[in-house]
């Protein structure tokens, strides 16, 4: 529910800016996370020390990592002379990071960074947008 929440909070953030990717893609990516890295600690704790069972639950975390970068890498467009989805990439695979903190039981660092994504994301571009709007105009 944890892991739902915080991708939603940071989808809703994408969502009001209009994105493809937003309150949905953001709390499945973040609850799968978790619910994947669950997993991996429970087999983990339940087959450690069996003969001829080999766990490594970091494997799991490492292909989270490596499965949302694909689908960040998919986002990506080159249109004209700009590239458009690089931040949606970067918030998808933030909060694939989220996820699997929260599926490892590491609560605050979870929250803590999710407000952290949605300060960035919303007050980053308040500055984008009065510092450097004569660039983009």
């Amino acid at each position: 529910m944890l892991a739902a929440f915080l991708g939603g909070l940071v989808g809703l953030e994408r969502e009001y800016r209009r994105k493809e990717a937003g309150l949905r893609t953001y709390a499945l990516v973040c609850l799968g996370s978790a619910f994947f890295t669950l997993i991996a600690f429970d087999f983990y704790s339940s087959f450690s020390g069996s003969p001829g069972v080999n766990l490594d639950f970091i494997r799991v975390i490492q292909a989270i990592a490596i499965g949302i970068g694909f689908i960040g890498g998919g986002s990506i467009i080159f249109r004209g002379s700009g590239v458009e989805g690089l931040t949606t990439a970067a918030g998808l695979w933030v909060v694939a990071g989220i996820g699997i903190a929260v599926g490892a039981r590491i609560y605050f660092p979870a929250v803590f960074v999710a407000f952290l994504i949605v300060g960035i994301l919303a007050g980053v571009r308040m500055v984008e947008e009065k510092w450097f709007k004569s660039k983009n105009a």
